[in-house]
């Protein structure tokens, strides 16, 4: 089976089980609202109590804060793609499921940002380039990484090495559809989603029916994106090209 054939049978397979999931579970579209909402009160309540000195843990905070979300979001994915469902429960228990794991992978790039930071000070004026290298590099090699996080058992340390090795082996696969996806969603939204761990398109507060109705389209783009990259994942992560081919002949 040729690359193309390979394309055409993983994204035909992916995009069947993609349109019944996101219509059973469309209610995930405002999930997006609940998470703006909690950031303006999270945001508000650490500038006003965290003040002064005490300011120094506000980081911390919003870190731990930050992954809660990021968690919740990712647990709301594992429950789709595993179990094509999703409920108050779900919610409720998301914010602590993956809580740490989310914070291990931030507090390894922080790290990273920190040896970097060190690394661009040493080259100096070609600094700017390596960085833009670096930050090209990881948003390709750790593109899966959310789907690492929710959908395997791995470590902090251990989901970031999985991401790139399963980008080695699969980046056609997941960067072809990725690509498009994210052209369409510009195009709706005029943003380019550049984090990693992106749960929800920004609100411009505009709060007019064309405002509104474009934002509700957008993040519902973006959850049909999110749900498409889980299917596409558990496929491509739990199969290989010849598996794929030798099934789809056993079928015919």
């Amino acid at each position: 089976m040729s690359l193309l054939e390979d394309i055409i049978l993983v994204n035909k397979s992916v995009v069947k089980k993609s349109i019944k999931s996101f219509t059973k579970n469309w209610m995930i579209i405002f999930s997006g609202l609940v998470y703006l909402f909690l950031n303006i009160v999270i945001i508000l309540i650490v500038n006003t109590l965290f003040r002064g000195v005490l300011s120094i843990i506000a980081g911390l905070i919003m870190a731990i804060a930050s992954s809660s979300l990021i968690s919740n979001y990712l647990y709301l994915l594992f429950n789709v793609i595993n179990y094509d469902r999703i409920t108050i429960e779900n919610f409720k228990e998301g914010f602590k499921y993956f809580l740490w794991k989310v914070y291990g992978i931030f507090f390894i790039a922080w790290i990273g940002r920190y040896i970097l930071s060190t690394l661009l000070q040493m080259v100096g004026s070609n600094g700017s380039g390596l960085n833009l290298i670096i930050s090209i590099a990881v948003l390709i090699f750790l593109n899966p990484l959310p789907e690492t996080v929710y959908l395997k058992y791995y470590s902090p340390f251990e989901s970031i090495k999985y991401s790139i090795d399963f980008m080695k082996e699969n980046w056609v696969n997941w960067l072809l559809p990725n690509i498009v996806f994210h052209l369409i969603l510009y195009l709706i939204t005029n943003n380019l989603l550049l984090n990693v761990f992106t749960t929800h398109i920004g609100f411009n507060f505009d709060f007019s029916i064309k405002g509104i109705a474009f934002y509700i389209l957008g993040q519902a783009v973006f959850s049909f994106i999110m749900i498409y990259r889980g299917y596409l994942f558990k496929l491509l992560s739990t199969s290989t090209r010849r598996k794929r081919m030798y099934m789809n002949k056993l079928y015919d």
